[in-house]
Formats: structure tokens, sequence, C-alpha cells
């Protein structure tokens, strides 16, 4: 997968792509990923691409231009198949969108900032917006990470267990078991019997009525 991701800081997006499983994704050559600085697209020498709003308000605004300059120059490259812009307005971010997006063979992640942008971005050049959460950022650079990790998680090759991202919560719209490694007793608190007897059909049943609880209790909304 292709993954070009078109910010106003790109220092803020380094750090998450060089250690642990992004970054495992990307010296693997499973993911390829490009970050561009909108600066690069200014149309002068203050490398602006923001001004203020028509009408009047408060707030600076993401300039048509630059963005459309570098959208444009990035599909005469190639085909992208969803061009995606990072709004608390946007569909929400779940796994189901997540599984779906993870099987897409290139993308575009515009990161907002300031106000947002230009709407004509968005009545133009965007093909998917997406939120994170019913709560504003500062920029949308963090949550392009947030997207990105959802996302590239669930390439194959990219975990080491095939199995382990199927086991999410949310997988199958419950939340996940209880979960317990060694030691087997700690402070008087013991693991599950149940989990030591090798009796993986009873031990796969138990899971499944742990994760159906838990979801009742924590989260019902997902069973209706």
């Amino acid at each position: 997968m292709r993954i070009d991701i078109i910010t106003a800081l790109p220092d803020l997006l380094k750090s998450p792509f060089e250690i642990s499983i992004l970054k495992k994704s990307i010296d693997l050559k499973i993911v390829d990923l490009h970050i561009h600085n909108l600066r690069d697209y200014s149309n002068d020498n203050y490398k602006t691409i923001d001004d203020n709003q028509f009408g009047g308000g408060a707030g600076m605004v993401m300039m048509v231009e630059p963005i459309d300059k570098c959208i444009s120059k990035l599909k005469n490259e190639r085909h992208y198949d969803e061009i995606i812009y990072l709004s608390p307005d946007g569909e929400k971010l779940n796994q189901k969108l997540s599984n779906k997006l993870s099987l897409l063979k290139n993308i575009i992640i515009l990161c907002g900032h300031y106000k947002g942008v230009d709407q004509r971005v968005r009545d133009h050049l965007i093909t998917k917006e997406i939120s994170i959460g019913d709560y504003v950022l500062t920029g949308g650079e963090l949550a392009a990470a947030v997207l990105c990790d959802s996302i590239i998680r669930l390439i194959p090759g990219v975990l080491g267990n095939e199995t382990s991202a199927l086991t999410d919560s949310f997988q199958d719209d419950l939340l996940a078991p209880p979960i317990y490694t060694r030691p087997r007793e700690y402070k008087g608190w013991e693991v599950p019997s149940l989990l030591l007897t090798g009796n993986f059909p009873k031990i796969e049943k138990w899971r499944e009525d742990k994760a159906l609880e838990a979801t009742l209790k924590k989260r019902p909304d997902l069973i209706d």
C-alpha cells in the first residue's frame, strides 16, 4: 500500500513512523509512505498556505490552490483509490472502515490545520472524509497517525501473527475478552483454571462468552 500524507507540519508526523509496527511495515516495503510539505506548493516566497475567511470570522483557512497543486501532481503520477480529509464532521472511524481501507492500494490523506480548508477542496478534491472522534484537534496530523496505524496493522505481513488483528476488539462488533499470561498466580490473583486445561474448544467458548459479557457491560450500543 502507498500512503501519501499532505501536511503543513511534516515534522510532527515523523516520529510515529520511526518506531514499532509502523516502521516495520515501511522497512519490509509493505507500506510505501510519503509525507508532503504543503508549503512546497505555495506560490509566494513566504510559503503561504492560509488566508483570512471571506465574509469575516475568526481563524485562518487553508487555501485551495496549494492543496490542489499537490493532489494534482500526485494524481498525475498514479491512480488513488481514496483522497481522505480528516475532519471532525467526517465519517466516524471504526474497525469496519479500517478493514475496508486496508484493502486499498493507494490513498492520499490531507491533514487540516488552522480553521480548516477552503470548502472547494472538500467539494472537488476529496473523496472521503473521516473523523477519529467527536472532538477537535489543533490539526489533522495526530489523526492521520491514528488512521494509518489502524489501517497498516491489518495488512498481511505487518503483524508477526497473522491472526492477531482478527481477534482485536470490534472485529466482530464485540470487545475483546480478558487475556492472561505468566505467572499463573500473583498475590493470590489466579488465572482462570479453564485457560490452563488445553481444552481449546471450551476455551474458545469461554472467550466468546466473556467478549459478549464485556460488550454488554461496557458498550451495549455495539450489540444494538
